[in-house]
């Protein structure tokens, strides 16, 4: 299996590295916080059950985390790479030691995972799920018995995960009306964010495990994520053909709303540039455009293959796509020489 990176080349300007290793649809990527040294790095979850560890300036492949049985529908990295997270259709959520590959948790759901968050915090103990069940829950890592046991040996190799930890805490039974596609940690660590298929974004207050506050899309979401580069974060949530931005502080605030003519699936903002990225099911073209009057600011192609997820590095100099096609893209954003665009 290919993993390295490869340069394309493109009629447009902007020449994307090519991410090879992945043999289904990319479904999800997620970039760390910036570490020491400028690093970072990206994960990629994609149908084929294994989710890629890359760098994330390079796209370079570091690992693959081998242990799902069917297609991991999201990934994340805790804010510090130490853990990676995996909701899969095999009803499982994963927890990985990002330097060792080793499966450390393995919580057992009752139907599909389709989304994991972790608190913003280094090698956090706490871990939200959703999916098709339709319940938000909570599990403190903790508390495992595979931490408690000097006799417990994690791996990943054969599928044979450690014991689970406790069973989750539900927040807010019986609410929501759909499958729940994404959970978002605030950076109040009180407050949840879920996107469900009833059409509905729902932020959840912790300590009451109530809705705090809701507001209703004209579509069913597709991506929802708090912008990473922004010191002043905002949420960004992908339905129908807008997109829609809401304050990262005060739940349920919408800021603003962009409609285009083109089905969005995916998009990413770049506050300090005013500018946002999007991707669609309905072609196979990246977008680009003006966050201020909404208009269509560059196209590029190179995807062969609709785009399902967008995600901006923390230090906003490229942005990650991941496409139908199986390939992860890196498109540089700006004019200045960054990483291997010299």
């Amino acid at each position: 299996m290919a993993t390295e990176c490869s340069y394309v080349t493109e009629p447009t300007k902007a020449v994307p590295l090519t991410c090879h290793g992945h043999s289904r649809p990319i479904t999800h990527l997620s970039f760390s916080s910036v570490l020491e040294d400028d690093q970072y790095y990206l994960i990629s979850a994609c149908k084929d059950n294994n989710p890629m560890l890359r760098d994330g300036v390079t796209g370079d492949w570091i690992g693959t985390f081998i242990g799902h049985k069917g297609a991991v529908w999201q990934a994340r990295l805790s804010s510090d790479a130490s853990f990676a997270a995996t909701g899969s259709a095999d009803f499982s959520a994963k927890i990985w030691d990002t330097h060792t590959g080793e499966c450390l948790h393995t919580l057992t759901h009752a139907h599909i995972v389709r989304a994991v968050a972790f608190p913003s915090q280094p090698r956090p103990q706490l871990v939200a799920t959703g999916g098709f069940e339709k319940k938000l829950r909570i599990f403190d890592l903790s508390r495992s018995s595979a931490n408690n046991s000097a006799s417990s040996s994690p791996t990943s190799v054969d599928g044979n995960s450690p014991p689970s930890p406790t069973p989750g805490i539900e927040i807010g039974p019986g609410v929501h009306g759909g499958n729940i596609k994404s959970v978002i940690w605030s950076t109040n660590l009180n407050i949840l964010i879920t996107a469900a298929d009833d059409k509905f974004v729902r932020w959840w207050d912790i300590r009451s495990r109530s809705v705090a506050a809701m507001y209703e899309l004209e579509g069913i979401p597709g991506t929802c994520e708090l912008d990473s580069i922004s010191s002043n974060p905002s949420l960004s949530v992908a339905a129908g053909k807008s997109a829609y931005f809401f304050s990262g502080t005060q739940p349920g605030q919408l800021l603003k709303k962009i409609t285009t003519s083109k089905d969005i699936a995916a998009v990413a903002l770049h506050a300090e540039s005013r500018k946002l990225v999007t991707g669609g099911g309905g072609d196979t073209w990246v977008r680009v455009y003006d966050f201020d009057d909404g208009s269509e600011l560059e196209v590029h192609k190179g995807h062969h293959g609709p785009i399902w997820t967008v995600s901006f590095s923390p230090d906003g100099k490229l942005y990650a796509t991941g496409s139908e096609d199986g390939t992860v893209k890196l498109w540089k954003f700006g004019s200045d020489p960054y990483g291997l665009w010299r």
